[in-house]
């Protein structure tokens, strides 16, 4: 169910694009400005609305730490804002001054893309604010862009129809021709999904165009493989032009906006319509699901931004283990349990789990050290695995009631730490995702700036702090 919560209609003209941070939604305008709101309240933050592109504001990202706003104009530039106070951070200038579509930062924000009306594409280095690579796409304007999950790929899609699947060094790696009157826009989910046929994680692509056709495709992404593009399935619930298209956070959903005026939230795994929702009066040009809360946001040519609440609990088609309440996953049986892994891609701990007597109870109350002692999981890789999958089923039965407090989210992984540290530039990180940061480089995830000192200070008060909430979310 979703059900209509609130709606902002600040915009004096068209709507173009709405892009959630874990507290932050913000959106932007034919009227050249950039509102941001606050997620506890949606009332608009002090500093709203943004205003220095000088036409029309086409696409605005989050950087993945929500920490940096970025923009993009008909004007030719994309603008950096810090998202705590509103300050312009950078003005970066498009090569040949061609009016910006899309913008897009790296999972990583190593990079941001943006991509212009003369089918520019250009990656931006953000530790330096230089331009790092430039191509173009062939015979179109670039509308529609999306990082792959490992941020070493990305995917552009054309007025004229192709999506073009480029790697970080700006070669183009694929080309298809995917809707004959163009594409409108992309997106890839973050969840991988097992294809039966050779056993390779494929990622799930949608892009939708003018032919009103949303499609959905496998993606493989490797290094040594190279890429493949798989045809998986059409979606053909609109009547007219799908203008936006955007994966939930765990890849079970996927919603689109039309020139029909509606909005359509489809399972992925079946192509079955879940949800349509049609209380725009002009075209849906923009939809988002918020990252760690049950929110959309839809956004439109009637100057208005809708924000959905989708009720997880109740039961529709396909419903997954995932979407089950808190008391239901309690009372999760053995073979819940044993489908819950194979869904996770942890089949091979169904036996360990059925031997150890794991239900839902015992499973919600697994830590590193039950894992290790008591289970016998040797691997800390398989242990962390396991771990993680856990810490997102209890994530996602708390985030359907209350959102969690975006001091509890590691600024790397935007999940809910488990073992706190403190690096030298003052900010706290899940260890584990800051070890492997600080492995490869020495510069700051949240500022960029070098670090003096690779040391790791344990944040034992923040992690007393969540243990505290957690204890009270599970009462």
């Amino acid at each position: 169910m979703a059900t209509l919560i609130h709606t902002l209609a600040d915009h004096s003209n068209d709507v173009n694009y709405c892009a959630f941070s874990s507290s932050c939604l913000a959106t932007c305008s034919l009227d050249k400005t950039i509102r941001v709101y606050s997620l506890s309240n949606f009332t608009e933050l002090p500093y709203s609305p943004l205003k220095g592109h000088t036409y029309a504001v086409h696409c605005c990202c989050f950087s993945p730490s929500g920490r940096v706003l970025a923009s993009c104009s008909t004007d030719g530039t994309t603008a950096l804002w810090d998202a705590r106070d509103g300050r312009r951070l950078a003005v970066l200038e498009q090569p040949g001054a061609s009016p910006v579509r899309v913008c897009r930062f790296s999972p990583e924000a190593t990079y941001l893309l943006s991509g212009a009306a003369d089918g520019s594409v250009v990656l931006w280095n953000m530790q330096s604010l230089k331009l790092y690579r430039s191509g173009n796409v062939k015979g179109g304007s670039l509308v529609a862009c999306a990082f792959s999950p490992n941020g070493n790929f990305f995917v552009t899609g054309s007025s004229s129809g192709d999506l073009t699947i480029w790697d970080d060094k700006m070669r183009c790696l694929y080309n298809e021709n995917a809707h004959d009157l163009g594409v409108t826009c992309c997106d890839i989910s973050s969840h991988p999904v097992s294809d039966s046929e050779n056993g390779f994680k494929y990622f799930q692509m949608a892009s939708c165009g003018q032919d009103n056709q949303i499609k959905l495709w496998l993606i493989l992404f490797a290094d040594f493989l190279g890429v493949e593009l798989k045809y998986k399935c059409t979606l053909n619930g609109h009547s007219a032009p799908v203008l936006a298209c955007a994966f939930s956070c765990d890849g079970q959903m996927i919603v689109s906006g039309s020139v029909d005026k509606c909005v359509i939230i489809y399972e992925t795994s079946t192509g079955n319509t879940l949800h349509t929702l049609s209380q725009h009066t002009r075209y849906v040009t923009t939809c988002a699901f918020a990252p760690h809360s049950p929110l959309l946001a839809t956004g439109s040519m009637d100057k208005t931004v809708h924000i959905w609440q989708l009720d997880l609990r109740q039961p529709c088609a396909g419903d997954t283990v995932e979407n089950k309440s808190k008391v239901a996953v309690e009372n999760w049986s053995e073979d819940d349990v044993s489908a819950w892994l194979y869904a996770q891609d942890l089949a091979d701990f169904v036996g360990l789990f059925k031997m150890n007597n794991i239900g839902g109870k015992e499973l919600l109350n697994l830590t590193k050290e039950s894992l290790a002692n008591e289970l016998k999981i040797e691997s800390l890789g398989q242990r962390s695995k396991v771990l993680q999958k856990i810490e997102e089923l209890r994530m996602t039965m708390i985030s359907v009631s209350v959102p969690v407090p975006d001091e509890f989210l590691c600024p790397i992984t935007r999940e809910l730490m488990n073992d706190p540290v403190i690096a030298t530039d003052g900010y706290s990180y899940e260890r584990e995702a800051m070890e492997n940061w600080i492995s490869s480089r020495r510069s700051s995830p949240m500022t960029n700036l070098p670090l003096h000192s690779l040391m790791l200070t344990p944040n034992r008060t923040l992690k007393m702090a969540i243990s505290r909430w957690l204890e009270t979310q599970q009462k």
